[in-house]
């Protein structure tokens, strides 16, 4: 079993800053790409950013310059720092994490509210 455990969701007012952190546990042989994905309320989940096995990284165009994702090796952890947030950013965020056999697992979700 895999688990990936995620935490620093919360309320933050628009232009505001959150750490959302995700480690990763258990029976996974090789971590290859990690991420983080969004779904607001009546939208389909979204890519927000990911970071491959060699630490090349992309974000989707509405964070670039806002929100920066990084990996601590060592600790199977991805982080996403989201700054100058905004009311759209309001969702469920979740993490993402792809193994050397391309097999997915997805964290539980932390919620994000951004009050404007």
């Amino acid at each position: 079993q895999v688990q990936l455990v995620e935490s620093g969701g919360g309320l933050v007012q628009a232009g505001g800053s959150l750490r959302l952190s995700c480690a990763a546990s258990g029976s996974i042989f090789s971590i290859n790409a990690m991420g983080w994905y969004r779904q607001a309320p009546g939208k389909q989940r979204e890519l927000v950013a990911t970071v491959s096995s060699g630490g090349s990284t992309g974000y989707a165009d509405s964070v670039k310059g806002r929100f920066t994702i990084s990996r601590d090796y060592a600790k199977n952890t991805v982080y996403l720092q989201m700054n100058s947030l905004k009311p759209e950013d309001t969702a469920v965020y979740y993490c993402r994490v792809t193994d050397n056999y391309h097999t997915d697992y997805w964290g539980q979700g932390t919620q994000v509210t951004v009050s404007s």
